[in-house]
């Protein structure tokens, strides 16, 4: 929704924008959603303009005409909210009319943003904290699961860390309080269901095989994104086909030639990819009419309802053997303080590299986005091989090269599909 505030008799136009204009299909699937970045011109002719509805705006008597306007969405605040997980409410911008100083248009009329190099230096924030976050997850996760394998209780954990959060925010209105209804929590319950298996299926796939072999099988979710997507009678251009081509030999050659290779840690990693694929199909589904609630918080509620799901079946799977383990752990570490300090990391990191990379759709495209993921990939595939020292064979490298560079083509195909699409429909 967005909404002007025109000032009289100044020739200054204050605008603000509420972010995530879809979020319940950009949320959970960059290629499901629109670029929020892109760039608009309004031309006013009348003062004051004061928002009514959401199909359009009530204009009073024409008084003084204004010159062309540019807005842009891009709010630093946000980039700088990111290590806190939230994003703070946007400050409201001025921009000068014409009346002001000159500004340059460019061919097709639009005004050239000044703040170009401001743009590049919050895209280089925003990706930074996205793959720091993720990098010091995946690190702090191995690394407590290496002495506490117990996959079931790391995962609710991270998963309770991510619902306070939430809360605290809620509580002292740092974000604003989703209207919870019942048709709002019925529709969020197939996503978070999936949501969940997808979260413990990796879980337990970290515990068993190196963090590196992991990530390189998640690499094939395209995989399963076409042909699930398929079956609901999605078509997909040839050239979507033939990316996925290389992501199975890839996947493939890693896998066979995988060191630390284990049957449970293949079929976790797998079953991890069947579970978000799902939670994207089913949640563009169902979430179509919620699309007033923004991502930060569509996500809180579904850590929380997945928290919900979980925690009862880990008590089930693991519970038994919690107490022996933990005093195992104390034992193996020698420093209790260590090991609660990588819980918590592991907890706390999750949640804010899943927040940033929801809120880092709204400042980028979903080309950049995807392209972005992939290099995300490499970037901790490579950094969790030096951490841990794994040994990596030249055709489990060559394996895992070919499944990340089959992703990056399946990004580029499937973003310039959407693109087609959301140029058709605008």
């Amino acid at each position: 929704m967005t909404s002007w505030n025109l000032l009289l008799p100044t020739s200054t136009v204050t605008s603000s924008k509420s972010n995530h204009r879809y979020p319940a299909s950009s949320l959970f699937d960059p290629h499901l959603s629109t670029t929020s970045h892109t760039r608009r011109n309004l031309h006013f002719t009348s003062l004051p303009l004061r928002k009514s509805t959401d199909s359009g705006f009530e204009i009073s008597k024409p008084s003084k005409p204004i010159s062309q306007i540019c807005h842009s969405n891009n709010h630093f605040n946000q980039v700088c909210g990111y290590p806190f997980g939230f994003s703070l409410k946007p400050t409201s911008k001025v921009v000068r009319a014409a009346s002001g100083a000159p500004q340059e248009s460019s061919p097709d009329g639009e005004i050239d943003e000044v703040a170009k190099p401001n743009k590049t230096l919050q895209l280089a924030v925003v990706f930074g904290l996205w793959y720091f976050q993720n990098i010091v997850f995946n690190i702090y996760n191995k690394k407590a699961l290496n002495i506490f394998p117990f996959p079931w209780l790391l995962a609710s954990f991270q998963l309770f860390v991510g619902s306070v959060w939430m809360f605290f925010l809620w509580s002292f209105k740092l974000q604003p309080c989703p209207k919870i209804t019942k048709p709002f929590i019925i529709a969020l319950l197939g996503p978070a269901l999936f949501h969940t298996i997808g979260h413990i299926s990796a879980c337990v796939s970290f515990s068993k095989v190196a963090v590196s072999f992991t990530h390189v099988i998640k690499s094939s979710e395209p995989v399963f994104s076409v042909v699930f997507s398929s079956f609901l009678g999605d078509t997909y251009p040839l050239k979507v086909w033939l990316s996925i081509i290389p992501i199975v030999m890839g996947c493939s050659l890693a896998a066979i030639t995988e060191v630390s290779f284990n049957f449970q840690g293949l079929w976790g990693a797998l079953i991890s990819n069947v579970g978000f694929v799902l939670r994207n199909i089913y949640s563009k589904k169902s979430l179509q009419s919620f699309k007033e609630v923004n991502g930060l918080n569509l996500y809180g509620v579904i850590s929380i309802l997945s928290l919900l799901y979980l925690f009862p079946v880990a008590v089930f799977v693991e519970g038994s053997q919690w107490v022996a383990g933990y005093h195992k752990a104390i034992e193996t570490i020698g420093t209790p303080s260590t090991f609660y300090l990588w819980v918590i990391t592991s907890g706390v990191f999750y949640h804010l590299y899943n927040q940033s990379s929801y809120q880092a759709l709204d400042e980028i495209s979903p080309l950049t986005f995807s392209v972005g993921n992939t290099m995300k990939r490499v970037v901790v595939i490579v950094s969790t091989i030096l951490v841990f020292r794994n040994p990596v064979r030249p055709l489990n490298a060559l394996g895992s090269a070919i499944a990340v560079f089959g992703t990056f083509l399946y990004s580029q195909a499937t973003s310039k599909k959407i693109s087609k699409k959301n140029e058709g429909e605008k």
